[in-house]
């Protein structure tokens, strides 16, 4: 009678009395409680990505398959990889493929792609690193891919600490055309991208093209002037 009916003033403040001594039913509590438990299942669903990714990289291996439906007998090596490390891992199958959040799989080919991309920087960021300010040279070439688009490949060519030569394959660079000017702007970018300067440079190497190592217009010119 003295606490008076559920909408009763009196009972109002009785029950925000009773929720505040008891912090752990409080709906910010739940939510903090809940996000952990997200991000540690996201992290765990992540690394094994990552894992995977590393290992196909590592090996030089394709990623997708012919026929990555539920129902294939081979969904190609990221997928089946992936399944493999849950089959033996109880916390990393709690978490990844059928587990995974609707949004969350990363199970997706542009995931996929973004994941190789991620590690194809920190490779080069080691590359670079392990130049630090040493003397290198650079080894390019250029031609046509299938589908008929101009690039340019690119190695790093230096002596460690060791005394060892080290060639490092760096990547490729798509331009829009091959002339010497383009594959010179190309360089550049490279070089300011990475932290790498021109002054350090202390050889070339080109194939034959006259827009390569042409002696008035060339690319090994253009840097040397």
């Amino acid at each position: 009678m003295h606490v008076g009916p559920v909408w009763s003033v009196h009972n109002k403040a009785r029950e925000a009395a009773t929720n505040l001594m008891n912090q752990n039913t409080h709906i910010e509590t739940a939510v903090s409680k809940h996000s952990d438990q997200a991000r540690k299942a996201y992290r765990t669903c992540l690394i094994a990505s990552i894992k995977c990714t590393k290992f196909l990289l590592r090996q030089g291996l394709a990623f997708r398959g012919h026929d990555e439906s539920v129902t294939s007998s081979n969904m190609g090596n990221y997928l089946e990889l992936l399944q493999f490390l849950a089959d033996n891992d109880d916390k990393v199958r709690e978490v990844v493929m059928e587990n995974a959040p609707g949004n969350l799989k990363l199970l997706a080919p542009c995931i996929q792609k973004d994941l190789v991309s991620a590690c194809a920087l920190e490779t080069l960021d080691s590359i670079v690193d392990g130049i630090k300010d040493r003397f290198f040279s650079i080894l390019v070439d250029e031609a046509r891919d299938v589908s008929v688009k101009e690039q340019m490949a690119m190695v790093l060519h230096y002596v460690d600490d060791k005394g060892h030569v080290i060639e490092r394959f760096v990547g490729i660079q798509h331009v829009t055309d091959t002339t010497s000017s383009s594959l010179k702007d190309a360089i550049d970018t490279f070089f300011s991208r990475n932290g790498l300067s021109l002054s350090k440079l202390r050889g070339q190497g080109y194939d034959g093209a006259s827009n390569m190592r042409g002696e008035l217009n060339g690319l090994k010119t253009k840097i040397l002037r």
